[in-house]
């Protein structure tokens, strides 16, 4: 089963579950999760583990950051490939399946409630192109659909499944309530590719050339700031994504904090001159600096070299937005 851990695939897996099936979660990490991968994964297991169901847990990187780069059915509104994401996930789910000798896959897919992956042409068109017509068994929806094989072989009681669709979560939410199933997160994995600030910072790195998987994780974090075409700024908001900022830091990366006050760490990626450094010295001041104090001196610091420091005056407003990704 494809499990997100979100609430459809919960409430799926139950059902599949209280038919007595034998069934394995597949739980699949991607690069462009909303969640942090050590707070997803906990609650992903938790849920599984009630049900006593074995979970697996599939990697997608490149492969996965490749097939957004070309999706072969487009974009939806944002620099979201759902159609293509579908096929690339229910087709490495087919050859575990395959691997394993297991009979047939489920989802927790709900005709019409995803507007670019989950219409009927487009459901069709994904079996079809993974080579799974008949083997996807949808406990949400099933009676809105012919049988499946698995129903017409009464491997599966389709008297058991449901005919929920639409975009409305109500009849799942009055479920889970029925099932004790209280600790799902939010529907795939809160895919960040729907989101218009990320998707605009995705095509930044797609513009020039820095689209990998360490670059795609930091544009979860901070205000981002492209100061020319072979570096940007990543500025922390709070404690947390200071944090997480130093966390994601590589060697050659370049770590800007301001001193002896509190304030934002920012991490300069790229090819950072002198000119970038001062660029990057008053973006940190314009999130430090106070009345009382508006001249700031941060510290630079590249992990292989000795620290140095700026005195900088913050960044006029006009500046920043322009400089803003």
């Amino acid at each position: 089963m494809l499990f997100s851990g979100g609430l459809d695939s919960a409430i799926a897996l139950q059902l599949i579950a209280n038919q007595g099936i034998d069934v394995e979660a597949l739980h699949f990490i991607i690069p462009v999760s909303q969640y942090y991968e050590e707070e997803c994964i906990p609650a992903v297991k938790k849920i599984v583990a009630q049900l006593g169901v074995p979970l697996r847990l599939v990697r997608l990187g490149q492969e996965f950051l490749d097939m957004v780069r070309n999706p072969k059915y487009g974009y939806g509104k944002n620099l979201n490939p759902c159609i293509d994401c579908r096929i690339l996930k229910l087709s490495i789910a087919k050859r575990i399946m395959e691997e394993e000798a297991a009979s047939f896959l489920v989802t927790g897919e709900v005709l019409g409630q995803r507007p670019m992956s989950q219409h009927r042409q487009a459901i069709e068109l994904i079996e079809r192109k993974t080579g799974l017509q008949g083997l996807i068994v949808r406990p949400l929806c099933a009676r809105l659909f012919e049988p499946t094989i698995p129903e017409q072989k009464g491997w599966v009681d389709r008297e058991k499944f449901l005919d929920i669709h639409g975009r409305s979560r109500r009849e799942q939410i009055k479920l889970a309530e029925r099932f004790g199933i209280k600790d799902y997160v939010s529907p795939s994995g809160g895919c960040l590719l729907t989101d218009e600030v990320f998707s605009r910072r995705l095509k930044d790195i797609l513009d020039y050339g820095s689209f990998d998987v360490d670059n795609v994780e930091l544009l979860k974090v901070g205000r981002h700031f492209r100061l020319s075409a072979s570096s940007k700024l990543v500025v922390g908001r709070n404690e947390r994504e200071n944090h997480r900022i130093l966390s994601l830091a590589k060697g050659p990366d370049v770590i800007f904090e301001p001193v002896d006050m509190p304030g934002p760490v920012a991490l300069g990626r790229g090819s950072f001159s002198d000119k970038e450094r001062f660029l990057a010295s008053r973006i940190v001041s314009r999130y430090t600096a106070t009345d009382k104090n508006p001249n700031i001196s941060v510290r630079i610091k590249v992990r292989e070299d000795r620290e140095n420091f700026i005195n900088a005056f913050p960044i006029e407003e006009e500046e920043l937005i322009r400089l803003r990704v």
